[in-house]
């Protein structure tokens, strides 16, 4: 994206006024070629800011309507190219989804998409909506795990303040979807849960807790 630079430099004038430290692992499996499906874990608005340290180059976001009206966080995601889906609309978001499928492969972009559906900053993941998997099966390109590590000790969801911190960032190994079939979404959506649940609890210094609340 012609904007993705501004919005880069935008992002990290307000990373470093605030105090916001990201620490990231595993960029190099971002290097898989043709398109994929990249999933992350959602907590808050932080995200963007993290975002822009691992956005690979030709990656276009898929987030809900709403967050379109959002006042300044509307306008980035907006300008970084986000494919806004109105959710209320079950058949619009097949249908996007399914063109979305298109172009990622005719264009060869990855997708980035959060699979709970909503911000979440609970220190744990919601469960998954299929959407995301359906796409990575449908297009039979890799899925792409990132997991950002929990906000939770330096920031208050319903204040929405936030102290300075760090958040660690890990890119994991990509998943194959090919001779998957859509009998294989719940398996393939249940796997990456699982694997991206377990990295939360271990980037967030809790790696007990994903068998102990499983």
């Amino acid at each position: 994206m012609v904007q993705r630079p501004i919005i880069k430099a935008v992002v990290k004038t307000f990373k470093y006024f605030f105090g916001l430290r990201f620490e990231v692992k595993g960029l190099e499996n971002f290097k898989v070629e043709g398109p994929a499906v990249i999933l992350s874990n959602h907590q808050s608005v932080l995200d963007m800011m993290g975002l822009m340290e691992v956005l690979p180059d030709n990656c276009v976001q898929v987030g809900k309507k709403e967050l379109m009206y959002m006042g300044s966080v509307g306008l980035i995601m907006y300008l970084g190219g986000v494919i806004f889906i109105n959710r209320k609309s079950t058949s619009s978001a097949k249908m996007v989804m399914s063109e979305v499928a298109k172009t990622m492969v005719a264009e060869n972009v990855k997708v980035w998409v959060y699979p709970e559906g909503t911000r979440n900053c609970t220190g744990d993941l919601l469960p998954f909506k299929k959407g995301a998997f359906h796409l990575a099966v449908q297009a039979q390109v890799p899925v792409i795990p990132v997991v950002y590590s929990s906000f939770t000790s330096f920031y208050n969801p319903k204040t929405k303040l936030f102290t300075s911190g760090k958040i660690k960032v890990e890119v994991l190994p990509p998943i194959e979807t090919k001779g998957l079939t859509s009998d294989d979404v719940t398996d393939l959506s249940d796997r990456c849960f699982s694997t991206m649940r377990e990295t939360l609890f271990r980037l967030s210094g809790h790696p007990g807790e994903a068998k102990d609340s499983s």
